[in-house]
């Protein structure tokens, strides 16, 4: 992917549990210059509300910190990155398996990086120990596959009237 990207946002949100939702509309709402449909913003929101709810439950142990997101967007594609400088993550690796909790005290269900791996294109987490964590996360906007399959339909339409 081309490094130019055409625009980008950041925000940074104490990591208190009700600004996970201005967190997840925020960026949809940047999102949205890429005209994505309805599922796609849905599949944004959503796994922007698994990654900040990580830093918030996980990153900072529910005590104050900062929250720092950061979104570009390029020709067809929107990176989201979002990080803490919380506790981080000791094995990434295990982290990412599905029901994993270190949190099962709270009942935590264990799925946030896999639900972010299903919504999005590509996520990567990158974490240090005591230094906090990030997670970059792409999803692409209009596929070309997507773009030339509503042309034909459309020409289809128009043939046919």
């Amino acid at each position: 992917m081309n490094d130019l990207y055409e625009n980008e946002m950041k925000l940074e949100l104490l990591s208190k549990s009700n600004n996970e939702a201005f967190a997840r509309i925020a960026v949809a709402a940047f999102a949205s210059q890429l005209d994505p449909t309805i599922e796609e913003l849905a599949d944004i929101k959503t796994a922007v509300s698994e990654a900040v709810t990580n830093c918030i439950i996980h990153g900072y142990d529910n005590s104050n910190g900062i929250i720092k997101i950061t979104a570009k967007i390029f020709a067809s594609t929107i990176e989201i990155e979002i990080a803490d400088s919380g506790k981080g993550i000791e094995n990434i690796e295990l982290a990412r398996k599905p029901l994993y909790t270190s949190k099962s005290n709270l009942e935590r269900s264990g799925m946030g990086f896999t639900i972010m791996e299903s919504f999005m294109d590509e996520v990567h987490i990158e974490s240090v120990v005591n230094l906090g964590t990030k997670i970059t996360m792409k999803k692409i906007i209009n596929k070309p596959e997507q773009v030339e399959e509503k042309k034909e339909q459309d020409l289809a339409e128009l043939g046919g009237k």
